[in-house]
């Protein structure tokens, strides 16, 4: 048994799917179903009695406690997190709770339990930390990418509050000999995908004939993971990677934004071309940058490849058309996230409620 947390979110969903795709070792998930989390990512779970999904914040002390003594985890993995940068401008608070008080009240449960296991469990016990790039700052065009051992130097709310959550981690190994792993990747892309971030915003509002915003000049660059190989190194990590130490999870490909939105209009140009025969490029607004805007990622995944074997399955090219090909072939998923339809009745079935299969969601 492995304990998720955040497992309704994107990179979340797309783990426990891949898992017990790839596994019949059994989940239980935990989310709090904020504006991201959406039960509908792990509808095709819900006759599956291998996963269990449990509606909750992982602030909550009390039940993190409860479910960690009754289920018995060997891992856990922290995928919780609020984790768009525009919004953290705007409201810095819900960050600092989740990815900073959050994570510390996480981190105290798992301590408690460790310390009461014993021989093998305790042993081969881990913590998986989730974290990202952007708590690196940023670099200049010629920079070297960033490796393990970078300085942290975050520039927003969002990516201060994952950078204290990382030293928290840390702090909890050295102090208390937590067996933690920490991942730190790069900007992931792929099926669903909350559609206020880059490239799914850019496919929504594309079919529906509306403006493609890009910041500033559109020349900030970020390097491009595929979610599916986040998910695959994660895996790898989980399974091999030594008590202590940081990965960073990269897909080599450098791309500044403009070149992305680019990217996007030629291949709906091709698979869903417009009705009056034009161009998407033709939809592209350039709008006053954001503050603090950093302009450029890059990861340097060497070491993950070098230790533990891993590297990327896809291109850009063929992440990129997959997860084009997924918005097309699933517009009901946008357009009750963007009604926001999920929530509500998320809200209205669901309160602090665990879910196991079918048979526990008839009985709820």
């Amino acid at each position: 048994m492995i304990f998720v947390t955040g497992g309704a979110g994107f990179i979340g969903a797309n783990f426990v799917l891949d898992w017990l795709a790839q596994t019949n070792e059994p989940v239980v998930n935990i989310d709090n179903l904020t504006y991201a989390g959406n039960l509908e990512n792990l509808a095709s779970l819900n006759a599956d009695q291998r996963h269990v999904f449990v509606r909750g914040d992982i602030g909550d002390s009390g039940l993190l406690a409860s479910l960690l003594a009754s289920h018995q985890p060997r891992a856990v993995l922290n995928f919780a997190a609020e984790s768009h940068v525009d919004r953290s401008i705007h409201g810095p608070e819900d960050f600092i709770q989740t990815n900073i008080v959050g994570t510390f009240r996480l981190l105290e449960e798992v301590r408690s339990y460790w310390t009461r296991l014993d021989g093998e469990a305790k042993q081969g016990f881990r913590f998986l930390h989730v974290s990202t790039d952007e708590v690196y700052g940023s670099l200049g065009k010629q920079d070297p990418a960033f490796t393990e051992t970078h300085r942290y130097e975050p520039n927003s709310p969002y990516s201060a509050s994952k950078a204290a959550s990382d030293h928290l981690v840390r702090a909890y190994h050295h102090t208390y000999g937590l067996p933690v792993l920490t991942t730190n990747c790069s900007n992931n892309y792929g099926p669903y995908h909350f559609p206020e971030k880059l490239i799914p915003l850019m496919i929504v509002n594309a079919l529906a004939g509306k403006p493609l915003p890009v910041y500033g000049d559109g020349q900030q660059i970020r390097d491009w993971l595929y979610v599916k190989d986040h998910c695959s190194a994660i895996r790898r990590v989980l399974e091999a990677g030594k008590d202590g130490e940081v990965y960073n999870v990269g897909g080599w490909n450098e791309k500044p934004n403009i070149e992305i939105v680019n990217i996007v209009c030629a291949l709906l140009d091709e698979l869903q071309p417009r009705a009056d025969g034009k161009n998407y490029r033709e939809q592209i607004s350039y709008v006053k940058d954001r503050p603090g805007h950093d302009r450029r990622y890059a990861i340097d995944a060497s070491k993950l490849e070098r230790e533990l074997g891993w590297k990327p399955a896809e291109t850009f090219e063929t992440g990129i058309r997959k997860t084009v090909q997924w918005y097309l072939a699933n517009p009901q998923w946008v357009t009750r996230v963007q009604s926001g339809a999920y929530r509500e009745w998320t809200s209205k079935h669901y309160e602090h409620e665990t879910i196991q299969g079918s048979a526990a969601r008839a009985a709820a």
